[in-house]
C-alpha cells in the first residue's frame, strides 16, 4: 500500500496538471522568479505559471510536459533538473554571475473548442481576425474543432549585477531584449525584438503586462515595425510580461486532428528600482 503522503501529493499533481490542457489554453505563460535580482551563491528559484493579468497558478516540474528547461549563462547552458512535483519547478544553484537566461519550451497541447466567440474572443484579441474568415473559407466547422498549441518562455534574471547581453537561443518563436534592463539606461524604453522560424517578425502584437510593487498590472499593446523591433515603455521598480503568439493553419489530416496551432513566445524581466 502506498503510504498517504504519497496518495497526496499526487492527487496534488493531478489538480494541477489537468488544466493545461483543458481550460487555461489561451492564458499566459510565464517563468516566475521568486527574486529577479540575486547575489551569486544564492540559489536562482522560479516558478511557472499559468494565468490571465500577470497571475497566474504555479506548476509543478513535470518532465513529461516540457521538452526544454534550462538556464544559459555566459554561453552555457545548465539543464534545469528536479523531482517530479517540484514546485517551485526551477531551484539550482547559482551558474555564474551575470545575465542569466531561463528557458522553459512545453510539448504540443490541444484544446477543444466548444464555444465559437471563445475562438473569435481570442482571434481578435491577439490581432488574428483574419482567423475569422479564413476560417470560414476552409469549411470549418464552428465547434468541436481543435487548436493545438506550444509555450516557449524565456526569463532574464540578474546575478551580482547582471551584466551581459539577452541573445536568441534557438526557439521556434522567442522574444530578445536588445538591451540589458539591469544595466543598460531605459529612459527611451527596451528594444525588444520578436522572432519566428530565426527570422524577425514584422508587424506582430506584443502584448506587455507591467507589475507595480503594489501588485496591480497596467496592460498595453505594441506591434513590430518591418525590422521586428518594438520599443516597450518601461519605468523603474516594476517587473514585465511580454508575450507574442503565432498562429498558423494546420491540415485537418493531423494526427491529433488539430485545424489551428498557436505559438506562445514570453519574456519576464524586471526593472531594477
Amino acid at each position: 500500500m502506498r503510504p498517504l503522503s504519497i496518495i497526496v501529493k499526487m492527487l496534488g499533481l493531478l489538480a494541477v496538471t489537468v488544466p493545461i490542457g483543458t481550460t487555461l489554453s489561451a492564458h499566459e505563460f510565464w517563468i516566475d522568479p521568486v527574486a529577479f535580482e540575486i547575489p551569486q551563491g544564492d540559489p536562482l528559484v522560479a516558478n511557472i505559471r499559468v494565468g490571465k493579468n500577470f497571475s497566474g497558478a504555479a506548476f509543478s516540474f513535470i518532465p513529461n510536459r516540457f521538452e526544454r528547461f534550462e538556464v544559459i549563462t555566459a554561453g552555457v547552458a545548465y539543464p534545469v533538473l528536479g523531482r517530479l512535483g517540484d514546485r517551485p519547478a526551477l531551484t539550482m544553484a547559482t551558474p555564474e554571475k551575470g545575465l542569466n537566461i531561463a528557458v522553459h519550451v512545453t510539448g504540443d497541447m490541444t484544446l477543444t473548442y466548444r464555444d465559437w466567440g471563445k475562438f473569435e474572443t481570442f482571434l481578435r484579441h491577439k490581432n488574428f481576425a483574419w482567423g475569422l474568415a479564413e476560417h470560414t473559407r476552409r469549411g470549418l466547422p464552428e465547434t468541436g474543432f481543435k487548436e493545438r498549441y506550444s509555450r516557449y518562455a524565456k526569463s532574464l534574471i540578474a546575478v551580482d549585477g547582471g551584466a551581459g547581453q539577452d541573445h536568441e537561443v534557438g526557439l521556434l518563436t522567442e522574444l530578445v531584449a536588445e538591451a540589458n534592463p539591469y544595466t543598460d539606461d531605459l529612459t527611451d524604453g527596451l528594444p525588444l525584438r520578436v522572432f519566428y522560424q530565426g527570422k524577425p517578425r514584422a508587424n506582430a502584437q506584443v502584448e506587455l503586462f507591467e507589475k507595480h510593487q503594489d501588485g496591480t498590472v497596467k496592460i498595453s499593446l505594441h506591434t513590430t515595425d518591418e525590422a521586428g523591433l518594438i520599443q516597450l515603455p518601461v519605468l523603474p521598480g516594476r517587473q514585465y510580461l511580454a508575450d507574442a503568439v503565432v498562429l498558423r493553419a494546420v491540415d485537418p489530416a493531423a494526427s491529433d486532428g488539430a485545424v489551428w496551432e498557436s505559438l506562445w513566445a514570453a519574456l519576464t524581466f524586471a526593472t531594477p528600482q
